[in-house]
């Protein structure tokens, strides 16, 4: 199985730390693996700042905040859109807000690196077709997935991630 991960720094008010691009292709290989995902597939990730993505937030979900990462899959029960050119299963995109982010990480006393890494697990989670948001069931799930993968790159939490 390959992925292919386009990563987008589409903010300019926040430097984005060395390392960060390959820690998000890292978390989304990862996730794959941990799923047994079967396919070639492509994923999207952004970069953005808590303005853009409090536009996404109102234009896809009327709500009309900002919030830490939003996820857009391309797929329905394990079937995905397929790119004519690859021949990639095309996950969904993945928007992370930066700003977000970092107030999440001092908040929760872990660094940058882990915040960034739990919010693309979580998210690659959602495209894989995991959900949280109304059964606790779910949510229990979901959580004891991400620090399975958030320990197996290296991100269980600690204070220097």
């Amino acid at each position: 199985m390959k992925l292919k991960v386009n990563i987008t720094n589409a903010q300019t008010g926040t430097k984005i730390p060395f390392g960060t691009k390959y820690l998000v292709r890292k978390a989304c290989i990862t996730t794959l693996i941990e799923e047994n995902f079967p396919n070639n597939a492509e994923v999207d990730v952004t970069i953005v700042d808590d303005e853009q993505i409090k536009e996404y937030n109102n234009a896809y979900r009327n709500i009309d905040k900002s919030t830490d990462v939003l996820s857009f899959p391309l797929g329905d029960n394990g079937e995905y859109d397929i790119n004519p050119q690859t021949g990639n299963a095309m996950l969904g995109d993945i928007v992370i807000s930066i700003e977000h982010a970092l107030a999440q990480a001092d908040l929760f006393g872990h660094g940058l690196r882990r915040e960034i890494g739990y919010l693309t697990v979580h998210s690659m989670l959602h495209l894989l077709g995991y959900d949280h948001v109304n059964n606790d069931e779910e949510k229990a799930v979901m959580r004891s997935k991400e620090e399975i993968i958030l320990k197996k790159i290296g991100l269980e939490i600690t204070k220097e991630n």
